[in-house]
């Protein structure tokens, strides 16, 4: 190993070391000053926005140099309005009951022992994500709040952006008292040192990959503590023969273009055969006005005008543009089928009048999230009423769905006795 990797090797180590301490720390704090922190810094944020601002610029300015799209580098863009949207994310979660020392269950067994089962902080979060600065702001809040220590480690493009909003951040903590190393922000960008952390698993007790597959699977496959994961977002609507077809249509040109950049968007359309001549053109004609290309069937493209041949690696596409995959089934149990083997285990919705339809899907679809007559855009944590959301697993352990403040916890048995002793 070089100088170089020695030192950032070094670096990366002296992070680790910190975040547990301040997580060990960090875990005795009580809630009302987690929620004053989170409160004060909702507020340093708003007042200090010009210092956010400026930092922002300068990412703004270094985005061509990177080669982001005009969506990539609306998603980087701050102003005084999404600023204020993440304070009053903070806020939010300040709000959230907190989950650290809650009672899950208690037991008495015949000899008189009582055992409880009590909410703890997981620790050590090392989270690795996308350049979108609020995202910074709602990991450490989140991880605060349910008493984790984490280590930030943005996308170079969001650089300058990020590290300002953790200096705030930090400002805020020390002078209430929790530890600023409970959020620390890992000023490289070289790329090994992703590996160099995820290789401490004396430290470091859960990673968080949120971007891109590449990284997902290269976390998966490098980590050496357990990893909540979301590959991707292939989410289905399925219009079933019982369904309201001005409600489908609803239903489908939200989930898909209300905002198409994200993972919980519509990618696959099912269509019963005994409603696909009658919803399929009107629906075409919608998604034409918004600028979708369909890919279809043979049936879909016989009744939606400008439609092109889908192929098989369509159905399983996470397009996140203007492109939807369409296909006509001849029953609810060949839509179940299809995302069953398409799918990504992230959303997927049906639209139906029959309840029993509307059973089955949601019994048989093996998804994280199942929407019955609603868009798949409602997969969110703070439509879930959960808060911040610190991503959306796709994993069925330890968590599933939008990770909130209880997917950050472990918990831990409290037995009480009275001099009891095994015979």
């Amino acid at each position: 190993m070089s100088t170089m990797q020695q030192d950032l090797q070094a670096y990366c180590r002296d992070l680790a070391v910190a975040a547990q301490a301040a997580a060990q720390k960090l875990a005795l704090i009580p809630t009302d000053l987690r929620n004053r922190w989170l409160k004060e810094s909702a507020s340093q944020l708003q007042q200090q926005a010009d210092r956010l601002l400026a930092a922002n610029a300068e990412d703004i300015a270094a985005a061509p140099t990177y080669g982001l799209s005009e969506a990539q580098v609306d998603r980087l863009r701050l102003d005084a309005e999404r600023i204020d949207g993440i304070a009053e994310g903070l806020r939010q979660v300040a709000s959230l009951d907190d989950p650290v020392g809650e009672e899950i269950d208690r037991t008495t067994r015949p000899n008189g022992l009582e055992i409880s089962r009590v909410r703890v902080p997981l620790g050590v979060v090392f989270f690795i994500y996308e350049s979108r600065p609020n995202v910074t702001a709602d990991a450490a809040a989140i991880c605060i709040k349910s008493g984790n220590a984490v280590i930030l480690r943005g996308g170079k493009e969001a650089a300058h952006s990020s590290r300002a909003i953790v200096e705030v951040l930090a400002e805020v903590a020390q002078q209430v008292g929790i530890p600023p190393a409970a959020m620390q922000l890992v000023a490289s960008s070289d790329r090994d040192a992703v590996g160099h952390f995820l290789a401490m698993n004396d430290q470091i007790d859960l990673a968080i990959p949120r971007g891109g597959e590449g990284l997902i699977r290269r976390v998966a496959s490098e980590a050496t503590m357990p990893v909540i994961k979301h590959f991707t977002g292939n989410c289905h609507v399925f219009v079933d023969q019982s369904a309201d077809l001005e409600m489908a249509r609803e239903i489908t040109i939200n989930a898909k273009c209300q905002r198409m950049g994200v993972c919980n968007a519509c990618e696959s359309l099912l269509v019963h055969r005994q409603v696909a001549e009658q919803f399929l053109p009107q629906l075409g004609t919608a998604l034409a006005e918004n600028g979708i290309e369909v890919r279809g069937d043979e049936m879909t493209q016989q009744l939606v005008t400008d439609a092109v041949a889908v192929s098989d690696a369509d159905y399983s596409c996470e397009f996140l543009g203007p492109v939807i995959s369409v296909r006509v089934v001849e029953s609810i149990d060949e839509a179940i089928a299809h995302i069953n083997k398409y799918g990504s285990q992230h959303t997927d919705a049906i639209v139906t009048q029959d309840e029993s339809a509307a059973e089955k899907f949601a019994a048989e679809v093996d998804t994280a999230a199942v929407m019955v007559n609603a868009s798949t855009r409602f997969h969110d944590g703070g439509e879930f009423g959960l808060g911040a959301e610190i991503g959306i697993s796709t994993d069925k352990f330890h968590a599933r769905g939008p990770c909130g403040l209880r997917e950050l916890t472990s918990y831990k048995y409290i037995c009480r006795g009275t001099g009891q002793i095994r015979g």
